[in-house]
């Protein structure tokens, strides 16, 4: 892949890393870098997308909160989550939004199935989603926001996360609908098999995207 490829060890500040990313999608509108793979975990926060509202947040000193430009509602990142961010340019990758949020959602879903979870997006709740006895739960939240069809933000997916963490926001704006984490469908394997799952059907999902608009 002609991509660069960014794994932190280390917890990320929520806004040192979107300035990472907006410096990015200036670079790469002026065709000054490659596009970005970012794997990462933040420290802990609330964010607010564009959707999102004040009365979805309820508990404004439970954690430091931001306001951002991805779509979507209030969402919690931090210990426990594993957050995927990228860059891409999509005046190279075909500039269909409608069919990036598709590839997005089948990457995460792929990436699960690796582990032999089951998984599925709504298109009325965007997110990738679990059925448990019943009942529905997500699993991973989709944030995108595109810029002169630099596409960038990314997803982020609940590992191990300490559910408390979302007691003071309305997650996504959703009240009849659960969270789950990775940890509780199937045992987790290590950092480094996630990661190299979450890479590979990136190249499986957006490289094939490239090539059948070749043929």
């Amino acid at each position: 892949m002609n991509i660069e490829i960014k794994i932190s060890k280390k917890p990320i500040l929520y806004q040192a890393a979107i300035d990472f990313l907006e410096e990015r999608v200036l670079n790469i509108q002026m065709n000054k870098e490659r596009e970005l793979i970012w794997i990462l975990e933040h420290e802990d926060i609330y964010t607010c997308g564009t959707s999102g509202k004040d009365i979805e947040l309820l508990d404004k000193n439970f954690f430091p909160t931001a306001k951002t430009n991805r779509g979507g509602k209030w969402t919690y990142h931090g210990k426990g989550q594993k957050i995927v961010y990228f860059v891409l340019d999509l005046s190279k990758r075909g500039r269909e939004i409608k069919q990036l949020v598709r590839n997005v959602e089948n990457w995460i879903i792929e990436t699960l199935k690796v582990f032999k979870i089951n998984s599925y997006n709504d298109p009325n709740n965007i997110g990738i989603w679990i059925k448990k006895n019943n009942l529905e739960y997500k699993i991973a939240a989709i944030g995108i926001k595109v810029k002169k069809w630099v596409a960038y933000h990314g997803f982020a997916l609940n590992l191990n996360v300490d559910m408390n963490n979302y007691k003071a926001i309305i997650p996504c704006g959703i009240m009849d609908k659960g969270l789950i984490n990775f940890s509780e469908i199937t045992k987790l394997p290590s950092d480094e098999t996630i990661n190299k799952a979450i890479l590979d059907n990136f190249e499986k999902i957006f490289t094939n995207q490239i090539l059948s608009k070749k043929l």
